[in-house]
């Protein structure tokens, strides 16, 4: 993914403020040592970049030199949701970085059973160029009881899942009603009849 950044001159909020309404986003790119660079990048092509993928590497055009470069935050407006600000870092071809990456829970447990995920992310060591949009976890046939821990998940190719192997990913039950609930179905059958 490539994305036309040009440096910006200006800072602060008032700077920030004019950079959006002239439909870009103000950025910043750092690491491995180097000066900071302020940036602004076209708004609808870096929606389109980051929307599907938090940790979208990206193929910067800083005014005619490239820098591949990890989408490492994005600030949103909390109402409108649109990108107000990006932090992006500098990462060489084949280098290695650590991300969160989602779980995604594929296949059906056994039948009367559901699925409670209680990790919604893994941190995953992988290379710059091959991260991950998801890690699959396959709950396919497990029964009651049945618990997925990261230890037993199978990690992407060239990746290493860095969190404990004993960190409790997917947890399969049957649910369970309590009496508290009983009590309210009975209340509510006889108040029917």
């Amino acid at each position: 993914m490539h994305l036309t950044a040009t440096r910006r001159t200006e800072f602060g909020k008032g700077a920030a403020r004019r950079t959006r309404r002239a439909g870009q986003i103000p950025a910043v790119l750092y690491g491995h040592g180097t000066e900071p660079q302020h940036l602004a990048l076209p708004s609808h092509e870096t929606f389109l970049v980051v929307k599907d993928h938090s940790n979208a590497v990206v193929t910067l055009d800083i005014e005619g030199a490239e820098q591949l470069a990890l989408v490492k935050d994005v600030q949103r407006d909390p109402v409108r949701r649109d990108i107000e600000h990006l932090d992006l870092v500098v990462v060489r071809q084949g280098e290695r970085v650590t991300v969160e990456v989602p779980v995604h829970v594929t296949g059906e447990s056994f039948p009367g059973t559901i699925h409670q995920v209680e990790l919604q992310t893994l941190t995953v060591s992988v290379p710059a160029t091959r991260i991950p949009e998801v890690v699959s976890v396959s709950i396919e046939g497990l029964q009651d009881g049945a618990i997925v821990r990261a230890g037993d998940i199978p990690h992407p190719e060239d990746a290493s899942i860095e969190d404990d192997a004993d960190a409790i990913v997917v947890v399969i039950s049957v649910p369970r009603v309590s009496a508290e609930d009983l009590g309210e179905a009975e209340e509510t059958e006889a108040a029917e009849a």
